[in-house]
């Protein structure tokens, strides 16, 4: 069995060892590559694996078989040779503070609400803990600021190995039923743990703990949290996108939600007007039909489409054959709306996508759809041009 040095030392960085063995695995597409010692943790506990170097061959990934770690490689590396590994430490302690975070929020979460954290992942950029019950937004800033009060008391993080008699008096959380020796690790007066991952040595090391996001999730609770640098990271980015929104809003940046909002309500002041005009426009349009034309096809470029629905609605009532209206360009292509009282639509659908790319349906007497340019090369010049000569044909 690999003799895992993350356990002795949660922060080394740098180790040397020997090759045990070196076996290509063609489904992988990576040799495998097993050490007799290693600093590099696999995946596990809802943790992704470390990744590093041995003699500078960059390690990808390490999984753990049968108590052996394996670390895959590119490049194989000689059976009983000395290596010297080295892992990306500063993505290691991330997601130490990360992971010892989670245990103070689920730990508070438990002994507060008595929910259980019934999935967990911890991926490059966020952590996610799904919670069997539901928090309000206030209760959820007392978990984080209890959380922060753990971090700021600086905790010796304590692991144990407890035996099998030690384990039945101990009140431990653990997200399945364990076998064989059980890890513990615990937070003093926060949580107690059953888990395979490395974490920090004190909770100081943790930084900052944000519950960043909330939603409900399966009938619970799926909360998003960032620790320490990362939350460093979040914050510098919101506080850019802050700054900038500020900037373009002319407002100071603890007033851009209020001006945000008086935006959005100029903005839909602004839409219910075009509305208005784009109704009175096509309310024009449609007192051109001619009582018992054939067919009227129009082409805009811009359009609402429930002003458009309810143009081809009106105007089939005045058209013995079709009434359409296309929206966009022969660039970029057009959404159609097509209706008739007389003609069957679905035959004439089928129809027209026997020359034309694009897809659409419908039922009744309205069907609606795209199109964006011919199959194949015609003679019919435009778009445009192409869609008049079929449907008035």
């Amino acid at each position: 069995m690999t003799e895992k040095l993350y356990y002795q030392d949660s922060h080394i960085k740098e180790f040397d060892a020997q090759v045990v063995s070196c076996g290509w695995n063609e489904k992988k597409g990576y040799y495998e590559v097993i050490l007799d010692r290693t600093a590099f943790f696999p995946e596990g506990g809802g943790q992704y694996a470390d990744t590093g170097f041995l003699d500078g061959v960059k390690v990808e990934d390490a999984r753990e078989r049968d108590g052996e770690v394996l670390h895959l490689v590119k490049e194989p590396l000689e059976p009983g040779g000395l290596v010297h590994g080295k892992i990306d430490f500063e993505d290691r302690f991330s997601k130490m503070q990360q992971h010892t975070g989670e245990h103070i929020v689920s730990g508070l979460v438990h002994r507060t609400f008595g929910y259980d954290n019934v999935g967990f992942h911890l991926g490059q950029e966020l952590v996610t803990m799904d919670f069997n019950g539901i928090f309000t937004e206030d209760e959820l800033r007392m978990i984080e600021l209890q959380a922060n009060q753990a971090v700021a008391a600086n905790l010796e993080i304590r692991v144990d190995y407890p035996s099998q008699e030690e384990l039945g008096r101990l009140e431990y959380r653990s997200k399945k039923e364990l076998t064989g020796q059980v890890r513990i690790v615990t937070v003093p007066g926060y949580d107690v743990c059953a888990c395979c991952a490395p974490h920090v040595k004190q909770t100081g090391e943790i930084g900052i703990i944000r519950l960043t996001d909330a939603v409900k999730y399966k009938g619970g609770t799926r909360v998003t949290m960032v620790c320490g640098f990362r939350a460093l990271k979040d914050y510098r980015v919101k506080e850019d996108n802050v700054r900038e929104i500020s900037r373009l809003l002319s407002a100071r940046p603890c007033e851009v939600a209020e001006a945000v909002r008086r935006l959005q309500t100029e903005a839909s002041q602004w839409r219910e007007k075009t509305l208005a005009l784009q109704s009175r426009y096509m309310e024009q349009k449609l007192e051109e039909i001619a009582l018992g034309v054939e067919n009227c096809i129009l082409f805009e470029e811009e359009l609402d489409k429930n002003v458009a629905r309810r143009f081809v609605d009106a105007g089939m009532g005045r058209c013995s054959g079709l009434c359409g209206l296309f929206l966009g360009s022969d660039e970029k292509g057009y959404q159609f709306t097509l209706g008739s009282k007389t003609a069957d639509l679905k035959a004439v659908l089928a129809d027209f996508y026997q020359e034309f790319d694009g897809k659409g349906g419908g039922r009744g007497e309205m069907v609606q759809g795209t199109v964006l340019g011919f199959k194949e090369k015609t003679d019919a010049g435009s778009l445009k041009e192409g869609i008049l000569a079929r449907l008035c044909k």
